[in-house]
């Protein structure tokens, strides 16, 4: 995660508001300085893929929570090593690298295990059958290259137990040793060595030579015993020995690892629950992305996130609590967001909060592009309904007539072309009619959530009400509320009808009462959500409660 880039978010369910004031928003950010990106908080609808494309303009990336990931802060490098490495190679990689611990990884990168320093220590420090165990298991050119060495002669039919004899040449010389499948270390003294062969050595390392006698090669072939000439002492050949097994034979393979997609503070947690200093970081893959300690949960910095056309957490994206929280613009009323310090906070009684963006960009003598102008715009007339909502203000009608301007477009054509496309109901599932454009509110402890579908006609509902009917039913039990209205409003005929659902579904009804007769009356003048139908319905709410 970059550490400066600023995320700008609408609500979820976004409308056309939403997306189009994120956008705007970001490119003003970034014209000052600052890396913004614009998000959303789900899909979009028909309305605004239309004015994104007309416009040109990219779909926002899904911002799906604002908690910091392990893939979204810094990490240590991803630097490993590969199972046939040595002991030796290891620790000499730690101290030129300054690093506790590495990942073992296969050939497709692939986390295999973990060792550290005090893995390693073991080796040096505890029993010496350890030592042993892992020597049997080591192939000679691990310990020719360990020990610096030149190999005179290799066998396949190698003979060796792992165990290691120092022969100190006396009078008696090899008489009393027991070098029996053993590793032998002699000096270069052609009679010991030719007598270490013929007592049954496994291997021959001999320190202090340059050459190796033919006859003693030749003898050496006939017992299947490799000579290896170290390029070091007695005393270093001996100490580097045991540090010549690969690492696969000391890794841990039961490794504590975290996915790179698992939130910081989740990790945190699960580190308290262990003592290790560093934890290989993987992605669904298992292929190894870096390495993450506590210092790094310590120092991790949260998302810094901008919000648009809303400021509720019931709205907002998940984890939002958890984010730095830089700016709110909005023109809905002010509700729960709180912060742990003053951030800049611009609520407007106004219709749209494009036109709060446009404003923005008119005090700091921004220039607006002809395709800018003319995405602002659509989100304008989409959240005032052409100015008919009664949230519109003269502010409103004057920014949108400059932004036209700019665009060089028709207001009342181009109302008519971005209707006719969010106003088709037919080609929608109700599912998708009741989830396109839905808001949550919590009025006097009640749940509730309001969908709003602009219509040409609200008569072209009747076709489908049974089946949408059944659909809000089920949406309402699926997501455990107490309300859920849908609000088909046509500009044209300037008014809206309802439907509900839930234990307190009747409550829309005495907030808009139906004609006698009827079951979904017109109620005209009613166009907006956030002016007439909230203040309404949760004034009838309240009256059922008392």
């Amino acid at each position: 995660m970059e550490k400066n880039v600023v995320y700008i978010t609408g609500h979820r369910h976004p409308d056309s508001d939403s997306i189009i004031s994120a956008i705007g928003y970001s490119l003003l950010k970034n014209r000052q300085g600052i890396h913004a990106i614009p998000c959303r908080l789900g899909e979009m609808n028909a309305e605004t893929k239309y004015l994104l494309n007309r416009f040109g303009f990219e779909e926002p990336m899904l911002f799906e929570d604002a908690r910091a990931t392990l893939g979204e802060i810094d990490l240590d490098d991803p630097l490993y090593i590969t199972p046939d490495a040595t002991i030796f190679e290891t620790l000499q990689l730690m101290i030129e690298q300054n690093r506790q611990s590495y990942g073992v990884l296969n050939k497709k990168g692939q986390l295999l295990g973990l060792v550290s320093k005090s893995d390693l220590a073991d080796i040096g420090l505890g029993d010496t059958s350890y030592g042993i165990a892992l020597l049997k298991e080591t192939p000679v050119s691990n310990i020719c290259k360990t020990i610096n060495g030149i190999m005179v002669y290799n066998d396949e039919k190698v003979h060796f137990n792992g165990q290691i004899s120092i022969v100190a040449i006396t009078e008696t010389r090899l008489d009393y040793y027991d070098v029996k499948d053993r590793l032998v270390i002699l000096g270069n003294d052609k009679q010991a060595q030719l007598t270490a062969i013929k007592k049954g050595a496994g291997i021959l390392v001999i320190v202090w030579a340059d050459t190796i006698d033919d006859e003693v090669v030749a003898l050496a072939k006939e017992h299947h015993c490799p000579i290896i000439i170290s390029g070091y002492g007695t005393m270093n050949t001996t100490r580097y020995l045991y540090f010549s097994s690969s690492v696969l034979l000391v890794m841990r393979r039961n490794v504590v690892s975290f996915n790179i997609d698992e939130f910081v503070e989740d990790v945190g947690k699960k580190m308290m629950k262990t003592r290790y200093r560093v934890y290989p970081v993987v992605d669904n893959d298992n292929i190894l992305k870096g390495y993450v300690s506590r210092y790094h949960i310590m120092n991790h910095q949260n998302k810094k996130v901008i919000l648009v056309d809303h400021n509720e957490y019931s709205q907002s994206v998940k984890g939002i609590e958890e984010a730095e929280l830089l700016e709110v613009v909005d023109h809905h009323r002010i509700c729960d967001i709180m912060t742990s310090r003053p951030i800049s906070f611009r609520n407007e009684i106004i219709g749209s909060t494009a036109t709060i963006i446009s404003s923005i960009y008119m005090e700091n003598q921004m220039s607006i592009s002809k395709n800018l102008a003319g995405l602002l715009l659509g989100a304008i007339i989409s959240d005032t309904l052409k100015f008919r909502s009664p949230t519109t203000t003269p502010k409103d009608v004057g920014i949108a007539k400059t932004l036209a301007k700019i665009a060089e477009i028709d207001i009342d054509q181009f109302a008519k072309e971005m209707f006719k496309v969010s106003s088709n109901i037919r080609k929608k599932s109700c599912r998708e009619l009741i989830t396109q454009d839905i808001k949550r509110f919590e009025i006097d402890g009640n749940v509730v959530m309001i969908a709003q579908v602009i219509v040409l006609s609200v008569s072209e509902v009747k076709d489908i009400e049974d089946s949408l009917q059944k659909e809000l039913t089920l949406f309402t039990s699926e997501n455990k509320l107490d309300l859920c209205v849908i609000a088909f409003t046509s500009i044209l005929e300037n008014g809206s009808i309802f439907y509900s659902a839930g234990k307190d579904a009747n409550v829309i009804f005495e907030a808009f009462p139906n004609k006698k007769g009827e079951d979904h009356s017109f109620q005209e003048d009613i166009l907006s959500r956030k002016n007439q139908i909230v203040p309404t319905l949760s004034r009838a709410m309240l009256n059922s409660i008392y």
